[in-house]
C-alpha cells in the first residue's frame, strides 16, 4: 500500500470526529480535500472504512482494524521526530497535552505564559476525562496529561505539581451558609448532584463519605462541572466540586462554600506520561515550566481572599496544616 503518513493522519483524525467538516476543521484543510484523502485511502486499502450514520461517519469492521495500525504508525513517527530533536536539541514543534475538564480553569493561563516563553513550539489540546486521557496516552496521542488522580494500573510516571482542594457547594442562600460550621453527618439529609463514576471528584467525594459512614441520596449525575455549578446555584441540591472550578462563582456570590466538617479534602494536580515514553524537548520545556510554576499560579488564583478583600467562609484555599486530611 503506498498511504502516507498524511493520510494516515486525515483518516486517524476522521475517525475521532466522526465528520469530514470538524476533521477538516481541525487539520485546517478544506472538506473536499479531506474526502479526496479518505478516498484515496480506501482505494490503497482496498475496503470501505467508514460507513454513515446519518450525518455521522462511523468506522467500518475493517476501519476499525485499520485504525489500530494507523496509530501504531503514527505513534512511531512521532517518536522518530521526537528523538531527531532531541539531538538537535531544538524547542520547537507540536506540544500535545491532555486534561481533565477541571483543568480548563487554570491551564490556558500558564500555557499562554508558557507559549510567550516558548514561541516556537505549538500546543495542542485534547480535553478528555481520565480513562479517556490514558487511552490518548497509550496509544502516544498525547505527551502529557495534566490530572487529579494518575492511573495506578498502567505504567506512568506522575509528578505532583499544586495541591488541589474539593469543597462542598450549596446555593448561595442554602441554609449551611448561615452557619459558622457544618457537621460532616448534616450532609445525610442532603440531595446530592455528582459527577460519573470514573472521575476523579467522583473518588473524592466517595472516600469523604465513607470516612463519615455517609449515604446521602444522589438525585443527579452529570459529566460535566458546568452542568453540575448551574443546578447547585438553583437549589437542586450539594455537591462536592474542585475548589479551582468555581472562583467565578464564588466572587460573584453565586455560589456558595460553607466550612464543613473534615474539608476541604485535598488532592494533587498531577503532571503524567507514559512510563516508557521520552519526551521530546518540547515537551520536557512544558514539563519543568509547569512544576516551577504551577503551585504559584493556583495559589495566585484561588487564595485565602475574595477579590474584595473579604475572607472566605472556608479554608480550602489556605497553606495546608497539620491536621488537614490529605488524599491519595
Amino acid at each position: 500500500m503506498n498511504v502516507t503518513f498524511r493520510q494516515l493522519r486525515v483518516f486517524a483524525e476522521v475517525a475521532r470526529q466522526g465528520s469530514v467538516q470538524r476533521a477538516a476543521e481541525a487539520l485546517h484543510l478544506t472538506p473536499p480535500a479531506v474526502s479526496m484523502q479518505i478516498r484515496e485511502v480506501e482505494s490503497q486499502v482496498g475496503l470501505t472504512l467508514f460507513d454513515r450514520s446519518g450525518r455521522r461517519l462511523v468506522l467500518s469492521t475493517a476501519g476499525e482494524y485499520f485504525l489500530v495500525y494507523a496509530r501504531r504508525l503514527l505513534g512511531m513517527l512521532k517518536e522518530a521526530e521526537d528523538a531527531m530533536a532531541r539531538l538537535t536539541r531544538i524547542e520547537s514543534g507540536v506540544l500535545t497535552l491532555g486534561m481533565v475538564s477541571s483543568a480548563k480553569y487554570f491551564l490556558p493561563p500558564l500555557l499562554a505564559r508558557f507559549h510567550a516563553e516558548h514561541p516556537a513550539i505549538e500546543v495542542r489540546l485534547r480535553l478528555g476525562n481520565r480513562d479517556q486521557l490514558v487511552a490518548l496516552m497509550k496509544a502516544n496521542e498525547v505527551d502529557l496529561s495534566v490530572m487529579g488522580r494518575p492511573p495506578r494500573d498502567w505504567p506512568n510516571r506522575a509528578e505532583p505539581f499544586a495541591l488541589h482542594p474539593h469543597v462542598l457547594v450549596t446555593a448561595p442562600g442554602h441554609p449551611f451558609m448561615r452557619l459558622d460550621s457544618v457537621a460532616a453527618e448534616a450532609l445525610a439529609r442532603e440531595p446530592f448532584i455528582v459527577r460519573e463514576p470514573t472521575s476523579g471528584t467522583r473518588a473524592a467525594l466517595e472516600e469523604y463519605l465513607a470516612r463519615y459512614g455517609l449515604q446521602p441520596v444522589f438525585i443527579m449525575e452529570m459529566d460535566s462541572t458546568e452542568a453540575i455549578k448551574q443546578a447547585v446555584m438553583a437549589g437542586m441540591g450539594v455537591s462536592l466540586l474542585s475548589q479551582h472550578t468555581i472562583g467565578l462563582e464564588w466572587r460573584h456570590g453565586l455560589i456558595g462554600m460553607p466550612h464543613v466538617e473534615g474539608l476541604p479534602l485535598m488532592r494533587r494536580w498531577h503532571l503524567v506520561n507514559a512510563a516508557a515514553k521520552v519526551l521530546s524537548p518540547a515537551a520536557e520545556a512544558f514539563r519543568y515550566f509547569i512544576l516551577e510554576n504551577g503551585e504559584t499560579h493556583l495559589a495566585g488564583l484561588f487564595g485565602d481572599r475574595q477579590a474584595d478583600g473579604a475572607p472566605l467562609r472556608s479554608d480550602a484555599a489556605r497553606p495546608l496544616r497539620s491536621g488537614d486530611r490529605l488524599a491519595s
